[in-house]
């Protein structure tokens, strides 16, 4: 007899499924602010070529020596900082650490045209030198004939713009004198009194101490200045001037004199002089037996 079958077991019910949640409840909605509107987006740019880069060339960096790292050296001459010995620049100004000596100045003349040219050597020397040689020679010749002529130009310019002093002889003497009229009467400083020459011929000669140069003579004749006195006496109208200089050079000079009263000079420029003799020539108003009046002569230097 086949067996039973075992008897099975009652299953449990299922267990119902969960409920489903419940959504939440929709937050209440507020008025907001209107949204701004989304900005559009850029045109694109038409792509072009690209360009190669430029190389940038990497700028020196300084680098501040440290305290110990100073080398032991002589220090620039410029700002003081030291160098290793055997460089020739500054490290730090990039002076020159040994200058150069200054030439020493030329002289004068070597400042002056054609000794101041600088050429190639060789280049035009000969000829340089032959036109030095010319114009020495020149210089030479004409100084040789005429420094004299030159000479006498710039000491007539100095008599005509220097000042004149009149020069008081030391010493005066004459071949003859009337009595009463001696030599010293014509160098008194007054007119009223006169050397009185017996005739044409007599001389006058004046002495100085010191040789001068002569740039002029006056001279008074007469036996008075007023007119009517004047034509009474004898006066000269023509005397020789010999002038002696200290060399013992003579010197002619010639002197015609008007027949009136008052002074009358003589200009002239003779350097170192030491006597003057007056030679009356020719006179006026001799036929009356008088004396030749010579009132007044004086000599003047430049000042």
């Amino acid at each position: 007899m086949p067996e039973p079958d075992p008897a099975v077991a009652p299953q449990p019910a299922p267990a119902p499924p969960p409920a489903a949640p419940r959504p939440p409840a929709p937050a209440p909605v507020q008025p907001g602010r209107p949204r701004p509107p989304e900005p559009e987006p850029p045109a694109e740019e038409p792509i072009g070529a690209v360009l190669p880069g430029v190389p940038v060339t990497a700028r020196p960096t300084v680098r501040t020596a440290a305290a110990d790292d100073e080398p032991d050296g002589e220090p620039c001459p410029s700002c003081g900082t030291n160098n290793r010995p055997g460089r020739t620049f500054c490290r730090n100004c990039a002076e020159p650490l040994k200058p150069r000596a200054q030439a020493a100045p030329l002289p004068w003349w070597r400042t002056r045209w054609p000794f101041n040219r600088r050429v190639r050597a060789g280049s035009g020397r000969l000829l340089r030198g032959s036109l030095i040689a010319l114009v020495v020679a020149a210089l030479l010749a004409a100084g040789f004939l005429l420094v004299p002529a030159g000479r006498y130009v710039v000491e007539d310019v100095r008599d005509k713009l220097g000042g004149t002093g009149e020069v008081s002889p030391l010493h005066v003497s004459a071949n003859a004198s009337a009595p009463g009229h001696p030599a010293k009467a014509a160098v008194d400083g007054v007119t009223n009194t006169y050397w009185g020459a017996p005739k044409t011929g007599d001389a006058l000669t004046a002495e100085f101490e010191d040789p001068f140069r002569l740039v002029g003579v006056t001279v008074h004749t007469g036996v008075s200045t007023k007119p009517e006195v004047f034509q009474k006496g004898a006066r000269p109208t023509r005397a020789d001037l010999t002038i002696t200089t200290e060399n013992g050079k003579i010197h002619q000079k010639t002197m015609t004199l008007a027949d009136k009263p008052g002074e009358q000079t003589l200009r002239m420029g003779i350097s170192d002089v030491v006597s003057v003799r007056f030679t009356i020539r020719e006179a006026a108003g001799e036929a009356g037996g008088h004396p030749i009046a010579l009132g007044e002569i004086e000599y003047f230097r430049r000042t």
